[in-house]
């Protein structure tokens, strides 16, 4: 697991799906490594995370902290320099 230190939790269950993508990476980007944010969604987020091993190779984590059915909860961290 990762040591990264939550800084916000960002629940998109409530957001348009065309703006979720947008604030999730911006949210990435504004973090310090070693920083990370919780992410709650309503079903398992794994095209994102083939998006994000595209566009950030080697400079994120991605820990499943839920694994649904209803819920699931990711955390995603901006990895350490």
């Amino acid at each position: 697991m990762s040591a990264d230190t939550v800084t916000t939790t960002i629940d998109v269950r409530e957001i348009a799906p065309r703006m979720r993508h947008p604030l999730i990476f911006q949210t990435f980007l504004d973090l310090t490594p070693g920083q990370a944010f919780l992410l709650v969604n309503d079903h398992d987020p794994k095209p994102l995370y083939y998006q994000f091993n595209a566009e950030f190779p080697g400079l994120f984590d991605w820990t499943y902290q839920e694994q649904g059915p209803d819920v699931w909860q990711v955390r995603i961290g901006r990895a350490a320099a």
